[in-house]
């Protein structure tokens, strides 16, 4: 279980005129997401979604609020006065924030994390790619084959296991991105808009591929996403952000049974009710009801 308690982030900026300013991107979020669920993180552009998502990964500290998973401690916020750093660094000595008690309990949780642009090693080939995942997570070399196999047949990408990156559509690319991510066997898959520069047919598909992979795999899956459609009809829940600060505006549980149909009543019916919540944000037109 993901719990995100009240979670807000600062960011300082220095000015050409040397001066300070800052701006909140997230203000007190709280959010527990069940084990095996499927939540999609819903709002406009620049509304702190994707600084959540990197939260719940640890890949950057809240600067007040925690993150816990299945009872760890993700990541503390950062020190903001002299006597917490003080603290922290009798607390923590040499490790970075980032480490956060590395030697003491390794590894706290299992995530991976998919991004818009692929993260995969555009020198190495498809195979090489899983293999390299593999070994970080100390797979015997003699293993790795059969391994990597096995996920990139679970993505659909056998027959492109000698291809670079280079030589995939972007399609393909994100599906290689997937089978790395599964490759490490996490709990957590975290999904940074991974279908938003691929055309509307592809995506439908990886859509497809994602919710078969899901209830096969029964993993926990965070989906960062613009398109009301897709957050509609891939998820349980769809969490609502509202505009800077960013804060959590809504959540719409998705009581639909699966498999749905993307032109069902019922799932129309949500998507006009999440569209009028973002005409609402955006341009502040009220005359309906939320």
């Amino acid at each position: 279980m993901i719990e995100a308690r009240r979670i807000s982030k600062f960011f300082s900026v220095i000015n050409e005129d040397r001066s300070a300013e800052g701006f909140t991107v997230l203000n007190s979020v709280s959010l527990s997401i069940e084990s095996g669920s499927f939540v999609s993180l819903l709002g406009p552009t620049g509304c702190g979604k994707s600084t959540f998502l990197e939260i719940l990964a640890g890949l950057q500290a809240p600067s007040d609020g925690e993150v816990w998973i299945d009872g760890n401690l993700v990541l503390e916020p950062l020190p903001s006065t002299r006597k917490e750093m003080e603290e922290y660094k009798r607390k923590y000595r040499f490790l970075s924030p980032i480490a956060n008690s590395l030697f003491r309990d390794n590894p706290k949780h299992d995530i991976a994390m998919i991004f818009q642009d692929y993260a995969v090693f555009p020198w190495m080939t498809v195979r090489q790619n899983v293999h390299f995942t593999l070994k970080l997570r100390g797979v015997a070399k003699a293993d790795r084959p059969d391994l990597a196999a096995r996920y990139l047949r679970m993505v659909g990408l056998v027959g492109s296991e000698n291809k670079y990156p280079s030589q995939l559509s972007g399609g393909m690319r994100q599906r290689l991105a997937l089978a790395r991510a599964l490759s490490v066997e996490p709990k957590i898959i975290l999904m940074d808009e991974p279908f938003a520069a691929v055309d509307a047919l592809t995506r439908e598909r990886l859509q497809e591929d994602l919710l078969h992979l899901w209830r096969e795999t029964k993993k926990t899956i965070v989906l960062v996403t613009h398109d009301v459609d897709e957050a509609v009809y891939l998820s349980d829940e769809v969490v609502v952000f509202s505009p800077l600060p960013g804060s959590i505006r809504n959540k719409v549980s998705v009581d639909i049974p699966r498999p749905r149909r993307r032109s069902s009543v019922e799932i129309r019916e949500i998507k006009e009710r999440l569209l009028a919540m973002y005409r609402f944000d955006t341009v502040h037109e009220a005359d309906y009801i939320i």
